[in-house]
Parts: structure tokens; sequence; C-alpha cells
């Protein structure tokens, strides 16, 4: 297509068809989560065994990103989208048709090299069509798919397992993925200043396959299997290492890059990705902190806990208004509200109870949602803004690699500290748990009373107290240590603000007030600012 003005109507169809696509890719995402107990059961596994049906999803994931921009390259963006978009609906109906667990991993590895490069591409895509000033706009309509899946995906994928069948949750892939394929085909096109890899640079290949899949295995298993306690991890940690490091080498010696970091040259977009990085870590643990603490401590089932976490999408509705004045004001000053108001949210969860209701989780969840609209919007824009269109889905996959890198890192992170603190806790809580202590012998004895009453002989209703009080020191031992990791997460997002005087705020300039808008970077920078 020449470079000329993209008519409203194609623009608003093209944002549509790739949240369509996005939308099932993030819905895939959160759904898997809660099918697990149902996979053990059908393919006669142990726990360890499907959660390699997570892993191998996270893994490919983690390879394909970064090479998104030199893909879309070799391929041509159209074909390639196009590419992913088959791949994952193909491997969705045989991961749905698997007859056992080996069949469902390798179905998952292709269909999380499928899915991984739509993200970058998707927001390559809606920055390169819009001009500055609808960018905002573009990108919170987009993000519906974003609030959608979050909220399908442990709500309707528990009902579908729960009724049907675990197949049904990767079936359900189809009709929209189909979908997407052909709008994609009548809509996309190839800009004309894309630029087609030269050669495949086998070496920088290899190495990034090693190095981001090792990485992902290494804070994926690594709780699991007790960090460097296990000679497996330790190995892998030394192969994702060595191979990032020899991976970064090449990439700044090589004339025909994978990974083009030149664009961390610009202030923004480095300031930006190290940011993306961050708040994934907050966002992608605190998301799971509430599912696991809903499921293992309240024992709420997986369409009960997706509910707990409806509220943030709803949340994230109304902030929908943030990206309007994205362009008008001060897009650090949004950035820094959204990350306090979340980290308000998160200091709300210190305060969890074992007897806490729905709509006291609910709450935190929609504030955390409404924040989200003064998070991500701006920091794109900040981001992304100043970034050449050339380079743009280059910039955006590794954007998007930071932030899964991010959260991958948070979830290890956050799972490891909550283990730990959880055995602290309760060192701590036993040591007051005495024969001698009134409100022990108190708790005791009521327990004993109420195993009498139900008929119980008094020996072995004193044995099912002491079970009992036992059950109730692990209980606000995990407790306590829930609250230590929200307080961690609040922390984080208390931080943030003091690294937002390294960005330039964006603002538009005067070519693009007067209606035209520059070949190459439309938005300039406040190069005074501090």
């Amino acid at each position: 297509m020449p470079d000329a003005p993209i008519p409203p109507a194609q623009k608003w169809a093209i944002t549509f068809t790739v949240m369509v696509v996005a939308f099932m890719q993030i819905l895939d995402t959160s759904v898997t989560n809660v099918i697990l107990p149902h996979l053990q059961g059908s393919l006669s596994a142990g726990l360890d065994e499907v959660s390699w049906v997570i892993t191998s999803y996270l893994a490919a994931n983690a390879v394909i990103i970064p090479a998104s921009g030199w893909l879309a390259g070799l391929f041509g963006r159209k074909r390639f989208f196009l590419i992913c978009a088959t791949l994952f609906v193909v491997s969705s109906f045989l991961s749905g048709a698997a007859p056992d667990l080996t069949t469902l991993i390798v179905a998952r590895i292709f269909q999380g090299l499928g899915g991984g490069p739509i993200i970058p591409l998707s927001q390559a895509i809606l920055w390169e069509i819009f001009p500055f000033h609808q960018r905002g706009l573009a990108m919170a309509v987009w993000g519906v798919g974003f609030i959608l899946g979050p909220i399908l995906g442990p709500t309707v994928g528990g009902y579908l397992a729960d009724q049907w069948s675990w197949r049904w949750i990767f079936y359900m892939n189809l009709p929209v993925g189909i979908a997407g394929f052909f709008m994609a085909s009548v809509f996309l096109f190839d800009p004309p200043y894309l630029r087609r890899a030269a050669r495949i640079d086998w070496w920088g290949l290899a190495l990034m396959i090693a190095g981001f899949g090792c990485l992902q295995l290494f804070l994926d298993r690594g709780e699991r299997e007790d960090w460097f306690d296990s000679s497996t991890i330790v190995v892998v940690a030394i192969v994702a290492v060595g191979s990032l490091v020899g991976f970064l080498i090449r990439e700044l010696t090589t004339s025909d890059a994978i990974l083009d970091l030149t664009v961390f040259t610009d202030r923004n977009f480095a300031t930006g990705a190290t940011l993306s990085a961050v708040i994934g870590f907050g966002t992608f643990s605190g998301m799971l902190l509430i599912a696991v603490f809903t499921q293992k401590l309240l024992g709420y089932d997986a369409w009960t806990s997706g509910l707990v976490l409806a509220p943030g999408g709803l949340g994230n509705v109304f902030s929908l208004f943030a990206s309007g004045i994205v362009t008008r004001i001060d897009q650090r000053v949004m950035l820094a509200f959204g990350c306090l108001l979340n980290a308000g949210s998160l200091y709300m969860m210190t305060s969890l109870t074992l007897g806490m209701d729905y709509w006291a989780l609910a709450l935190p969840r929609f504030i955390q949602g409404f924040a989200v609209g003064f998070i991500f919007v701006p920091l794109s824009t900040l981001t992304l803004a100043t970034v050449r269109r050339d380079k743009l889905v280059n910039a955006t996959a590794i954007y998007g690699m930071l932030r899964n890198v991010g959260g991958s890192v948070g979830i290890a992170v956050i799972t490891t500290l909550l283990a730990q603190r959880s055995q602290l806790h309760q060192t701590t809580l036993v040591s007051h748990i005495t024969a001698w202590d009134p409100a022990t012998r108190e708790r005791l004895a009521r327990w004993t009373g109420h195993f009498v009453t139900a008929g119980s002989d008094m020996f072995t209703a004193e044995r099912q107290a002491v079970a009992m009080l036992y059950r109730e020191t692990v209980a606000q031992a995990q407790l306590l240590a829930y609250a230590d990791d929200f307080w961690l997460l609040a922390v984080t997002f208390t931080a943030v603000p003091l690294i937002l005087p390294l960005m330039r705020r964006v603002r538009l300039d005067s070519s693009v007030r007067a209606g035209g808008e520059a070949p190459e970077r439309s938005p300039a920078v406040e190069e005074n600012a501090v």
C-alpha cells in the first residue's frame, strides 16, 4: 500500500481485527491455570507433570517474542501475522484433541510460538496507522481484549471445564481465530518502509532460543525444584546466562541483528522498557496472589475466584477516558497517579483476613483496574512515541519481552517469598503456642468441646483439637506471608514515580497541530525536562 492517508473506516477495522486476535491469545494465557486439576484426572498425570502445559507455552512465548520484528521483516508483516494466527488456531485444535500429555505439551509449544508475536505486532500496527493524538484512544479500544481476557478466561474456562470438558477451552479459540484470520487477510497491509531481512543470523537465532527458553524454564521451574539446590536448575541457569550474554554480544556486532538494540539509544524508550518490566513484575504477580489466595485459603472454586478478578476489568472500563487526555497533559503525571493508585489498592490487600467477604476483595481489584488505564496508555506513549516507524515492530517486541520477563521474575520471586515467609511466620507462631498459654488452652478446650458435641470420645476429640489448632496456625502463617507479598508489591509501584524524571514528556509538534504528520517522528519531546 502506498504511504498515503488511511481511511478512518479502515483504521478502525484494523483495530478491531488485531483486538480480536489479541483477545484470543490473552484469553488462552489466562485460562489454563483453572484446568490443571481436570488434566490430572483426564490424563492420569501428577501436578508437576501437567504444569508443563503452562511452562511449555510460556517458554515458547519467551523464545519467539524477541524475534518478532526480525520475522516480520523476513516474511512480511501481514503474512507473518496470518502465519501466527493460523499456527495458534491449528495448535489450539490439536491441544483440545490431544490423546495424551506429551501431545498436549508439544501442541502448547506451537501455540506459544503462534501467540507470542501477536501482541507486539498489534501494538506496532496501531501505533503506525493512527496519528499521535489518536493513539491513546486506539490503544484503549484495543485494550478491551486485555480487559475481557482475564475476566472471561478463569470464569468461562472454569465453567466449560466443570460442565463439559477441559478440551473446550482450546476449542473455543477456533471460531475467534478463524474470524480474526479472515479479517486480517482483508484489512492488514505491509508498510513500504518495512526492512526485509537480508539473511538469517543462525548464531544469533540459536543463542536467542537457548537463552530466552532456559531463562523462562529457570524462572518457572525454580521454585518447584528448590532453586539452586537442584542440579538441573543450576545447569539451566548457566546455559541461560551464557547464551544471553553471547546473544547480546552477537546482536551488537552483527549487521543483520535479530533484535535491534539501537532503540535503547532513545532515552524515553530505554527508561520506559525498563519500567514495563517493573510494572509487569507487580501486575502479573499481584493477579496470581489474589487467585491463589482465594482458592487456597478462602476455598473458592475457579468460577468464584474468576469473579473476584472481574471487577478489575470493570474498573478499567471506567478509566478508558484517560486515553483521551494522554496527549494533552504530562504523561508522567498520569503514570505516577496510576502507579500510586495501584500501590494504594495493594496496601488495602495487606489487611487480609480468613473471614473477609467478596466485596472486601472486589473493591481493591476495582481500584487496580481503574489504575491500569492511567498506567499502560501513558507508559506506551512515553516509550514508543519517539521510535521511528520502521523500528516499531522491533521496539514493541522488546517492550513486550521485558514486560513478560518482568512478570515471570515477579511470579518466581513472589511464590518463593510466599513459601519462605510462611515458614518463618509459622515458626514464630508455633513458638508462642504452649500448654501454659491461656489463649492456647482456651482454644483447645473450645475445639475439644466442639468434637465431643459432634460425637467423638474425649481422647479422639483432644487429638482432633490439636490438629485443628495446627491447621489454624498454618493458615495464619500463610495469611501473614500474603500480606508481606502485597506490601512488597505496594512498595514496588510506589517507587516507579521516582524514575519518571528520567523520561521526557511527549508533545504534539506544530506540523501535527496543523493537520500534518512528520513521516518518521511526529511527536516531539521536551528537551529541557528533567
